[in-house]
């Protein structure tokens, strides 16, 4: 799961920075308006959490352009600004929630895994193929109900690739998905391969009733047996 962090207060990027990633989630930055735009114009995230008040614009734009945008990405606000009117504005330009500062890092971890549980997941904690059942917020994978030990790039493929199911996945978006900002760094997409090859080894091993199949070119597409 990948979430943007938009703040511009260095100690509280740190905090939320830190607390995620150790959560398991992909984390990418943004600490002022222009850097947010670029990031919400050319990427997509299972979360947003935006602080309304930058130094160079207003967090409100930013809902505004998501929804111009047609973005389906969950909003947050957290805000040290609590007045009724921003709350309010925010909902209605499609914010997801609205948490006051300060706030207990469990509180938002709750909040995060709830906007993504009712906006990418239609409510669901689980996620179920055939044989094949995926916890997200357990980071637990079974095989008729045994465990699968995977990594945490290759969880993350796997719940990727499950919910995009009978659709091709290009290796750019799971990159993108899987490694965020760090793609930069790649030259070649070789990682997820390896990556890929081992959850199939894996998966086959437990006897999962679905195929990841390769697209020539393209990426790859999970199928049921």
């Amino acid at each position: 799961m990948k979430i943007l962090i938009i703040e511009d207060e260095p100690d509280m990027m740190e905090l939320l920075r830190q607390f995620l990633k150790d959560e398991n989630y992909v984390v990418e930055e943004a600490c002022n308006f222009n850097s947010a735009t670029d990031k919400i114009v050319s990427f997509d995230y299972d979360c947003i959490l935006l602080d309304i008040m930058l130094p160079d614009g207003n967090g409100l734009e930013l809902l505004q352009e998501l929804k111009n945008l047609d973005k389906a990405d969950s909003v947050i606000i957290i805000s040290a600004k609590n007045s009724l009117d921003d709350k309010v504005k925010g909902l209605d330009l499609g914010a997801d929630d609205y948490l006051a500062k300060p706030f207990h890092m469990a509180e938002l971890n709750a909040r995060i895994k709830s906007v993504i549980r009712r906006k990418k997941l239609d409510g669901k904690r689980l996620l179920e193929i055939q044989n094949l059942k995926l916890n997200i917020e357990e980071r637990l994978v079974l095989v008729n109900n045994q465990t699968v030990e995977l990594n945490r790039k290759e969880f993350d493929i796997l719940v990727f690739l499950m919910m995009n199911k009978n659709r091709i996945a290009s290796k750019s978006a799971i990159a993108e998905n899987i490694w965020g900002d760090y793609i930069d760094q790649a030259n070649d997409f070789d990682f997820i391969y390896s990556q890929i090859k081992n959850l199939r080894k894996k998966l086959h091993e437990h006897g999962a009733m679905i195929d990841i199949t390769s697209i020539y070119g393209m990426g790859y597409k999970l199928l049921t047996k």
